[in-house]
């Protein structure tokens, strides 16, 4: 394990642009740990190293996974993400204490949260649906992090006309939520919802829309036709 962990940071250090470090920086409020290697080259290596990972059980890949999660960069959280996807055959339901866990403690930028909730989480629940009731639990999280990935993880469900009562649910909790990027989390979750329920979508915003940040309000409204959102955004 610890021969896979250094040579994929040795591949990492090789590949890494100055330029592009600065320019990756750019898409954060927050200082952001990274080598400056775009998405691209990133899958390339996650790809690289995938067969010898989804070949080790799943102790070994959880361990090699936690590893890299743990030191921040985002590249090796982005690889560890990566394998996690495509190895949604292994989870069980007790895994998304170790996923919680993750996030809680590793998470630290939106690249990698909705990377990991989209990414795994979300096809956790496709196997698991019954455990959506815990991910919304983290919406009263102190974590600004967690809370953004309570909507988040429902996005790709969301997209599909999947938990719209879970919808409502987390942005009745994230409504007046301080932070912009859970704010921008939820949104996002209300703009994908309304994708297949549209309807149901604009009657919550215009219940709420007093209420509502502008910037929830704005990625709320997004795919909708211009008469709606003059309607919504008139205070």
């Amino acid at each position: 394990m610890k021969d896979i962990i250094r040579n994929i940071r040795k591949d990492l250090k090789i590949a890494s642009d100055k330029k592009y470090l600065n320019t990756f920086q750019r898409f954060f409020k927050e200082k952001v740990k990274c080598y400056g290697i775009n998405s691209t080259n990133t899958v390339k290596l996650m790809k690289k190293y995938y067969p010898r990972i989804s070949v080790m059980n799943k102790k070994d890949i959880f361990s090699i996974c936690n590893e890299l999660y743990s030191s921040n960069y985002c590249e090796e959280a982005f690889i560890s993400t990566g394998w996690l996807s495509r190895l949604d055959n292994l989870y069980t339901m007790a895994d998304l204490n170790i996923f919680r866990s993750w996030i809680n403690k590793y998470i630290d930028n939106w690249a990698k949260c909705d990377g990991f909730c989209c990414g795994v989480i979300s096809k956790y629940l496709d196997k698991y649906p019954s455990q959506i009731k815990q991910v919304i639990k983290w919406s009263l999280s102190k974590n600004k992090w967690m809370r953004r990935a309570s909507a988040v993880s429902l996005v790709t469900g969301a997209r599909k006309g999947l938990y719209l009562k879970e919808v409502f649910t987390v942005s009745d909790i994230l409504l007046e939520d301080n932070e912009d990027m859970v704010q921008k989390g939820y949104g996002w979750l209300l703009k994908e919802a309304s994708r297949k329920n549209e309807d149901q979508i604009f009657k919550y915003i215009l219940k709420n829309k007093d209420r509502m940040p502008r910037t929830s309000l704005r990625y709320a409204i997004e795919l909708m036709d211009k008469d709606k959102k003059i309607v919504a955004m008139r205070r």
